[in-house]
């Protein structure tokens, strides 16, 4: 069993995962939020993962940001739910807990190695859970290489576990519509998208 962390202890067990950092810059100069699914440390934060969030983007991401325009990066490849997914509720919370000022400032969100039940949840529900200003700045990326096209390799770093799940894309790209997968719990999609609908129209792929 995994410990979860006391309240004071949220944050800096968020911090100190590296899910969330900043990284370099675009091609248009915007600074790079890179958010790494598979460092999220869901399991030890247990219910306090919306509280982490909301600390941890107000108190280290938002002053290193500043002023600037920025993207986020998110890297999906091999997030489970139950250990390193933090729910819709709580990106969706985190999201409206920004000011207006970086809401606005934020130019696009990369989705990297989506699946197929991710494109089906946010297609159905994707408009209802989120607001339109950041729903349309979703970008999906079913390849490292697209990520490529908006910045330069040397800003971006990439972890070893999406690297090695996008060359099995590569290698099995059936995978990308659902109809293969490595195990029974469809690890890269964590369709656990807090939402009782969720739980009745988007069923693992086995």
């Amino acid at each position: 069993m995994v410990a979860t962390v006391e309240k004071g202890e949220s944050a800096l067990a968020l911090e100190r995962s590296r899910a969330i950092t900043l990284q370099g810059r675009d091609r248009k100069g915007r600074a790079v939020v890179r958010i790494v699914g598979n460092y999220f440390p869901a399991r030890a934060l247990g219910g306090r993962a919306e509280e982490a969030l909301r600390e941890h983007l107000r108190e280290r991401v938002l002053p290193a940001i500043g002023d600037r325009e920025f993207v986020v990066v998110y890297m999906h490849s091999r997030v489970d739910r139950g250990d390193n997914f933090p729910g819709v509720g709580a990106i969706r919370a985190a999201y409206e807990s920004l000011p207006d000022g970086h809401k606005g400032r934020l130019r696009a969100v990369y989705f990297v190695h989506p699946a197929l039940q991710s494109r089906l949840f946010f297609a159905t529900f994707g408009r209802f859970l989120f607001s339109s200003g950041l729903y349309e700045k979703l970008r999906y990326m079913s390849r490292l290489e697209y990520v490529w096209a908006h910045m330069d390799k040397g800003q971006l770093e990439v972890p070893d576990c999406v690297r090695e799940h996008d060359e099995e894309l590569e290698r099995r790209p059936l995978m990308d519509y659902g109809i293969e997968a490595t195990d029974s719990r469809c690890v890269y999609d964590a369709a656990s998208m807090d939402t009782s609908a969720s739980l009745h129209s988007l069923r693992c792929v086995s």
